[in-house]
């Protein structure tokens, strides 16, 4: 296996790591200055870094690229950063980020490693600047709290990727753990933990293995709809507008009109899902999942056919209170909320009835022991 003593000849001098995330409700809404409920998943992101002695950036991942020894390892200049690179592009807009933000940045080696699967659904690139921030945060000494690592991410992915993704996701692998939802008000940045009474529910995450790109047209095109329906009803973002207010959409084209009451829809249940959630009410909280996953597929029009069966499969478990897509759709990944105890059992079941030729599904959480 490719190691970074193999790949540079020493030990690495900082390791650093940041979870990926699964959305339990709240999708599309950060970019709208809306709520979110993250959480944590077991699944991490590990950036192992050593400091040079001159302005050269040498990476290289476990799990892309990756071949014979030094095969993998992608090379450049600080100062000299490019896109269209492919992963090494999240490298590439840390570095000339953190240099235009005035931060004393050398050269460096980072090996990457990452269990979090691309294209899941369950942010693989917040999970992967996440890690890289903080390990150069230590091994350079920069003076970043969690939340300005995030919106360092967030601006990697806006203005050097072109992902114009919002920031729940650098939000949640920067500060969300695997025993609390993180409720996010995207607009402020305000943030409290809510516990996940696991007594009385527990979550599975399913790979529908449909890969999406943040970076792909859809997702981009999705927040431009929603920046012209906030212009058509001469609002600021969507998160200015409550459910009393949805009449006022009738003023819309139709795809602007849904597009926007998913938003604003979506923006309501997160808040009731954090009440159900203190009230360790898991059917209630399920019932939301199903009326967000069907926002996401009518209105919002980013779901598939494989993420639909999934949903279905799971609805129909006598264990499962209710299940939705997670993340930017187009693929990815569902979330399933359980009873205690029924997690593993449901996820197991979904998995092997949605099982087809050329067709598998992957239980993420729980994982197996």
């Amino acid at each position: 296996m490719t190691t970074f003593p193999a790949l540079f000849g020493a030990a690495p001098a900082v390791t650093a790591r940041a979870p990926g995330r699964v959305n339990l409700i709240g999708e599309h809404t950060d970019y709208n200055g809306g709520f979110v409920l993250p959480t944590a998943i077991p699944q991490r992101t590990t950036i192992e870094l050593s400091r040079r002695g001159d302005r050269t950036v040498r990476v290289a991942s476990r799990d892309v690229g990756a071949g014979e020894e030094g095969a993998g390892i992608q090379t450049y200049a600080l100062g000299e950063e490019a896109p269209g690179r492919g992963w090494v592009d999240y490298v590439q807009g840390t570095t000339q980020l953190l240099a235009a933000d005035g931060f004393a940045l050398g050269g460096f080696d980072a090996f990457l490693a990452s269990d979090v699967p691309i294209g899941s659904g369950l942010s693989s690139s917040a999970a992967l600047l996440v890690a890289l921030l903080r390990a150069l945060r230590e091994g350079f000494g920069f003076d970043l709290d969690d939340v300005q690592i995030a919106r360092v991410a967030q601006r990697v992915e806006n203005e050097f990727v072109g992902a114009h993704v919002g920031i729940m996701d650098q939000m949640a692998s920067s500060l969300a753990d695997d025993r609390t939802a993180l409720f996010l008000d995207t607009r402020s940045l305000e943030y409290r933990r809510v516990p996940i009474p696991r007594e009385a529910m527990e979550i599975a995450v399913i790979n529908s293995g449909v890969q999406h790109s943040h970076a792909g047209g859809d997702y981009n095109t999705r927040r431009a709809e929603c920046e012209q329906a906030s212009q058509m009803l001469g609002i600021g973002q969507l998160r200015d507008l409550g459910v009393p207010d949805l009449a006022r959409l009738d003023a819309l084209p139709d795809v602007l009109r849904r597009r926007a009451r998913h938003v604003i829809t979506e923006n309501a249940r997160v808040l009731e899902a954090v009440e159900a959630l203190e009230a360790r009410d898991g059917a209630r909280l399920g019932v939301l999942f199903a009326a967000s996953h069907a926002s996401m597929r009518d209105d919002y029009e980013v779901s598939v056919p494989e993420i639909d069966r999934l949903v279905a499969l799971a609805d129909a478990e006598p264990g499962a209170f209710g299940a939705r897509l997670t993340g930017g759709g187009f693929g990815g990944s569902i979330v399933v909320l359980c009873r205690a105890g029924e997690a593993a059992r449901v996820a197991a079941n979904v998995a092997e009835r949605y099982r087809a030729p050329g067709r598998e599904a992957t239980v993420l959480v729980p994982q197996a022991i």
